[in-house]
């Protein structure tokens, strides 16, 4: 089959290829590399390789690049800001931090769902946010253990890594992580382990049972979920899932944190997932999508509780950086300026896409998501749902030879997480390719 018109050479080309041996002599063989995509420069949903291939980017850095490619907001706000300084360390005073500060207090989920005050603090990752609402919540409650879900991702820290449990290799060789962390189910009506059951009333009831015989809820700080599991396979909780976590930590005392670095800041189409279903954390982490590609992280808490931690209790070198602020502070203004919108609009148009797909191809075994937040799992075709693991690589290898950008999640979901600047145009563009490549990949063409 002949390569799409925007693709003009062999991938990799020869600059490419050149890049990638130099690479290999410097740089930790550790990186995750899918395939082997080196860029020259992006705009939008455009991005272009050093061999001058085009390509539709739906991985937008995992997630990160929510205001697409360079947008020019972003980029003047950036300049502007690095012709006044460049650092100054989170022991001083700068506008850029404050005004970010005063931003996401505004669109904070315990403002906006429960009306309650909200303060942040600002690092450069979204493990670095996770550490501190980990640190956080131990040290207002003064208790040692924590609930995780298996699917689960957090971070590579050894805190947030204590937590992640997507796939093993992550905690291989690393042992013993953090204490004092328990593992249970997280609900994936697809993938039942409660047979007969509501599947999110059954992992409380599981919780409940733990409480009763190991794990004592007085000795809980906070249990961290993600609202919508991302690298777990971008799994959506059943109804009533997230209010019964909400109401179980207020039975005990107990923090909830939510853990929205990659669903966060437009991604689901409101500005954080757990808007969705109207349930208010104690903690959000935010990182990914926050600085349209800048490192930014943000745990942002009830005031209530981070107004405890006492000077020196925390803090960082780079945190507030005014460069990533100032990169912040554009990006949610075009979020809360549309872009959210936009992800719930073209999203909806996307999940019918893929719907529709899905009746052209048996192998489609779910379409789920919230927004420009979509995974399409693919299974064996047969009564079990049997993972497809290597159809998913193989539809994501071709997917990039035609000139479309994707990553997988889970043990076979491809997800879609496009800038949320896409347009309908650019989702119809990136069907086509899609197609292409599941046809590709099904007959080994």
């Amino acid at each position: 089959m002949p390569s799409p018109a925007h693709i003009k050479t062999a991938l990799p080309g020869p600059k490419a290829r050149a890049m990638i041996a130099r690479d290999a002599e410097v740089i930790s063989p550790s990186y995750p590399r899918d395939y082997p995509f080196v860029m020259s420069h992006g705009r939008g949903t455009e991005v272009w390789d050093v061999d001058g291939n085009r390509f539709l980017d739906f991985a937008a850095g995992i997630a990160v690049c929510a205001t697409g490619h360079a947008h020019p907001q972003v980029v003047a706000a950036v300049k502007a800001a690095a012709d006044d300084f460049l650092h100054i360390s989170s022991d001083y005073w700068h506008e850029q931090m404050v005004s970010l500060g005063e931003r996401l207090a505004r669109i904070a989920p315990m403002q906006t769902l429960a009306g309650e005050p909200a303060m942040s603090f600002l690092c450069q990752s979204g493990t670095e946010a996770v550490e501190g609402a980990l640190k956080l919540a131990r040290y207002v409650t003064g208790r040692p253990r924590f609930i995780g879900f298996l699917g689960g991702f957090h971070g590579r820290t050894m805190g947030s890594l204590s937590f992640t449990s997507s796939k093993y290799t992550q905690q291989l060789g690393f042992a013993p992580p953090m204490s004092g962390v328990t593992h249970v189910p997280y609900p994936n009506p697809y993938r039942p382990l409660f047979a007969g059951a509501d599947q999110g009333r059954a992992v409380l009831d599981y919780i409940r049972m733990l409480f009763e015989r190991n794990v004592p809820p007085s000795e809980v700080a906070a249990i961290l979920v993600e609202p919508i599991q991302g690298e777990g396979g971008y799994v959506v909780p059943p109804e009533g899932f997230l209010a019964g976590l909400r109401a179980l930590c207020d039975q005990h005392g107990i923090l909830l944190i939510f853990d929205e670095v990659q669903s966060g800041i437009g991604r689901t189409g409101k500005m954080f997932a757990c808007e969705h279903w109207g349930v208010a954390p104690d903690i959000v982490t935010s990182a990914k999508g926050l600085g349209s590609g800048l490192p930014i992280g943000a745990v942002v808490a009830r005031k209530s509780l981070m107004s405890q931690w006492k000077r020196g209790a925390h803090g960082n070198t780079y945190g507030g950086n005014p460069i990533a602020c100032a990169a912040a502070n554009a990006t949610i203004d075009l979020v809360a300026g549309g872009y959210a919108d936009n992800a719930g609009k073209v999203g909806a148009h996307f999940m019918a896409c893929l719907h529709e797909l899905a009746r052209d191809y048996p192998c489609i075994g779910e379409v789920r998501g919230r927004g420009l937040m979509i995974g399409m799992e693919l299974v064996e075709t047969d009564a079990g749902h049997t993972p497809a693991r290597a159809l998913c690589d193989k539809v994501v290898t071709r997917a990039f030879h035609n000139g479309l950008l994707l990553l997988s999640c889970g043990t076979s979901t491809v997800r879609f997480m496009p800038p949320l600047s896409v347009s309908t145009d650019e989702i119809d563009e990136a069907m086509t390719l899609l197609r292409s490549s599941l046809d590709q990949a099904l007959t080994g063409s």
